[in-house]
């Protein structure tokens, strides 16, 4: 059974930082790419970054670039999302997916994704 659970959301101050986690599980991910979405209430989800399993290419939303990075430890099957210099407008349910192709800017082609884990950055 596949499983990706996330893991490290909170409550920060503007300003502050964050690192998510995303501990994959249940096949090989090797060929896939993994990425970070989130969805603030009322909005569609979006794009936030990913990362291609094998070889470790990187993407990311404009919003993000210079304030987030995304990484993975192949022993640990994990991914993470580091996040700085968090704003109000980083406020939302960050979801972690896999998806088996590398236009990873649609949520549609991600096969699994985990529950969610809440980001609150207040001002």
């Amino acid at each position: 059974q596949v499983q990706l659970v996330e893991s490290g959301g909170g409550l920060v101050q503007a300003g502050g930082s964050l690192r998510l986690s995303c501990a994959a599980s249940g096949r090989t991910f090797s060929t896939y790419y993994m990425g970070w979405f989130r969805q603030a209430p009322g909005k569609e989800r979006e794009f936030v970054a990913a990362i291609r399993w094998s070889g470790g290419s990187t993407y990311y939303a404009d919003s993000v670039k210079g304030r987030f990075t995304i990484s993975r430890d192949n022993g640990k099957n994990t991914v993470y999302l580091q996040m700085n210099s968090l704003t109000p407008e980083d406020t939302a349910v960050y979801y972690c997916a896999a998806a088996p192709t590398g236009w990873v800017y649609n949520p549609h082609l991600y096969d699994y994704w985990g529950q969610g884990t809440q980001v609150t950055v207040s001002s």
